[in-house]
């Protein structure tokens, strides 16, 4: 027989990790919204958005420490069992993803403050390109964790190789503008930080699904 003590503690349990799906997406909201500003302020030239990028990743930070208590309370508290233990610790691990990915951000902020001081070396076309791709492999990814979709999750994995040989095809046009012209040098080696960030994001992005996977069938594919 079910006492109303039990019903309470379950609905209680469930409105708790409730609340660590919620915070994950909002954290994943945040990333998405510094990617977006980070090469908006690149496009623009505008240097104090990239500065609103770097102090804002303190949000990040916060949500990231709140689901970090979240889950913590949750594993010692309620002693979840099988599936509930496997989506905490794929949250956790996820949260940890979205934490790095908002550092990414401030360092792209912080090179494109950088770039701004200088005359421009080249239109930008492929690393917003780059930006949208990779906003989009972590949109995909929390919406495959909210909704346990595995193929959303593999779609997300596969969406990488884009990421990588966009990243490559900058670099070799970045090189040929240093051999041309040394005095390109500077701008150059920053500019491929700006993309190497971006291909970073991505790698987590894809952890993410890597994670969602996991979670789902309990299969480690993370080395693949």
């Amino acid at each position: 027989m079910t006492t109303f003590a039990t019903k309470h503690t379950n609905v209680q349990y469930e409105r708790e990790l409730s609340e660590v799906k919620e915070n994950i997406v909002y954290a994943g909201m945040l990333t998405e919204k510094a990617i977006e500003k980070c090469i908006k302020a690149l496009l623009e030239r505008n240097s104090s958005l990239a500065n609103e990028v770097i102090k804002e990743d303190a949000n990040i930070d916060a949500i990231d420490m709140k689901i970090e208590e979240q889950c913590i309370n949750i594993l010692a508290l309620r002693q979840p069992t099988a599936r509930d233990l496997r989506f905490i610790t794929t949250a956790i691990k996820i949260n940890g993803h979205l934490e790095r990915i908002g550092d990414m951000a401030s360092n792209i902020a912080r090179k494109v403050i950088i770039l701004n001081e200088e005359p421009q070396l080249k239109p930008y076309i492929d690393i917003p390109r780059m930006a949208q791709a990779t906003r989009k492999m972590i949109r995909d990814g929390l919406d495959a964790f909210m909704n346990g979709d595995m193929e959303l999750a593999r779609e997300v994995r596969e969406a990488d190789e884009i990421i990588d040989s966009l990243n490559e095809q900058i670099f070799r046009e970045l090189l040929t503008f240093m051999i041309q012209d040394p005095r390109t040098i500077h701008r150059a080696i920053i500019i491929s930080q700006v993309s190497k960030n971006l291909e970073r994001i991505a790698d987590h992005a894809k952890s993410v699904a890597d994670m969602v996977i996991y979670m789902v069938t309990g299969q480690n594919v993370r080395h693949e």
